[in-house]
């Protein structure tokens, strides 16, 4: 029965590392614990679990940090970022999956444009705070797949 629930889990996790609202990577870190519980240490590390628990808290922290090094490093200011969440919500919501990035990028420029920054500074905020939502993506999606691959390889 674990082993069903972290199959199903893994399935979630990399859907949830595309959506959002979805917790992600946390669910195939969690597919990885139910796995060791299920077979134990001798066909599944510890210290792997370990490992792969460090790597999960530091992507979900790059998630925040990201978008935010991205944004501000072009000048964004709180409500280009705030039009950028905003964006991203209403693009999941009506346009998914396209709808994430578009909405994203959309939402900081007009979060910018609200906050009286001209149009190019606004779009070259918009798409700095994309690119790093964007890169936090790839990056907890490359980690996610590893993660799955591994259980699969481990469950066997």
């Amino acid at each position: 029965m674990l082993i069903i629930i972290g199959i199903i889990l893994n399935i979630i996790g990399i859907i949830g590392v595309i959506v959002p609202a979805l917790p992600g990577i946390t669910l195939n870190y969690l597919a990885l614990i139910l796995l060791y519980i299920a077979k134990g240490e001798v066909l599944f590390s510890l210290r792997m679990l370990i490992v792969f628990g460090m790597l999960t808290c530091l992507v979900v922290l790059l998630d925040y940090i990201l978008p935010l090094m991205g944004a501000k490093k072009y000048g964004a200011s709180r409500m280009g970022i705030w039009g950028a969440i905003i964006g991203m919500l209403i693009g999941i919501v009506f346009f998914p999956p396209f709808g994430i990035i578009f909405g994203l990028l959309i939402g900081a420029f007009v979060g910018e444009i609200m906050a009286g920054k001209e149009h190019s500074q606004a779009l070259r905020a918009g798409f700095a705070t994309f690119l790093g939502s964007l890169t936090s993506m790839v990056v907890k999606l490359v980690l996610a797949i590893v993660m799955m691959i591994y259980f699969f390889i481990h469950l066997f």
